[in-house]
């Protein structure tokens, strides 16, 4: 981690001759034994990280945390060994550490990054949204905890990027659902797939074509009205889209798109589909 910098401990022992001061003599020696084994134990992690030995590391970092839990280098270790497990794609046991420094740390400066790399556990577990929806759901709301609570960031300027892809993610999936409905004839549970496209995923690639199948649905099972609504909206907010055209055709079958077409044949086009509607 390009922020976690080598650190160095100084330690001076002022040791007293005075005989009333000799258990708090042995205090310090003790404490200073433990400063020591928990270096020692953290360089160790450091090692084992460099040269791939994750399960090593990982155990190191944990314990230079427990010898000396008091320290400042302690949260440091959780987040050392969080990141240890996920430089080889130890996704659940890294996202385990994170949550432990979460709740154990909940003011500490590094606390952005932590949750950052949390979501990031969670997106890169995710396989196949279509089989499994939680790492893509858990991945979704930790983004959204670091644009909530880190909005001036840059872990919450790419954590916006990456639930857009999320969204797209899950609006295919709803799609899927909707196309096999569609091709069942099953309508109703179409219409509320296509519906929740419109209403949380609107800004998705797939917002033109849920417009349009709800167009083609509603006109297929008499529905005129609601039809010609999705249509509307479709043409106002995508009045050159390919699916907007599709939309224009279901009304007018000998209808038929010209794929190359003049700028002033377009221009016709476009006032024939809005004097339609």
């Amino acid at each position: 981690m390009s922020n976690l910098k080598n650190f160095f401990f100084v330690f001076i022992l002022f040791l007293s001759s005075c005989s009333g001061n000799q258990e708090k003599v042995v205090s310090v020696i003790q404490e200073d034994d433990l400063d020591l084994q928990m270096i020692a134990a953290y360089q160790a992690g450091v090692k084992a990280l460099e040269s791939g030995d994750v399960y090593y590391a990982a155990k190191k970092f944990n314990e230079a945390e427990l010898l000396y839990p008091q320290s400042e280098w302690a949260s440091k270790a959780i987040l050392m060994a969080a990141y240890a497990f996920y430089t080889q794609a130890y996704y659940s046991s890294a996202a385990e550490e994170l949550d432990r420094f979460i709740k154990k740390y909940p003011k500490n400066p590094n606390l952005d990054y932590a949750y950052y790399l949390l979501a990031i556990c969670h997106y890169e577990s995710i396989v196949d949204e279509k089989k499994d929806l939680k790492p893509l759901l858990l991945a979704k709301k930790s983004f959204i905890l670091v644009i909530e609570k880190f909005p001036l960031t840059d872990f919450a300027l790419d954590a916006k990027y990456k639930l857009g892809l999320i969204n797209d993610l899950l609006a295919a999936k709803e799609m899927y659902i909707a196309r096999h409905y569609i091709k069942k004839e099953k309508w109703i549970p179409a219409i509320n797939r296509l519906k929740v496209i419109v209403d949380q995923y609107d800004t998705t690639v797939y917002i033109e074509e849920a417009l349009h199948r709800l167009v083609e649905v509603h006109y297929r099972i008499g529905l005129i009205s609601e039809a010609k609504k999705y249509a509307n909206t479709l043409g106002y907010n995508y009045l050159s889209s390919q699916w907007y055209k599709e939309s224009y055709r279901v009304f007018n079958k000998n209808y038929t798109i010209n794929r190359k077409t003049s700028k002033k044949e377009k221009k016709r086009l476009r006032d024939r589909i809005k004097s339609f509607f």
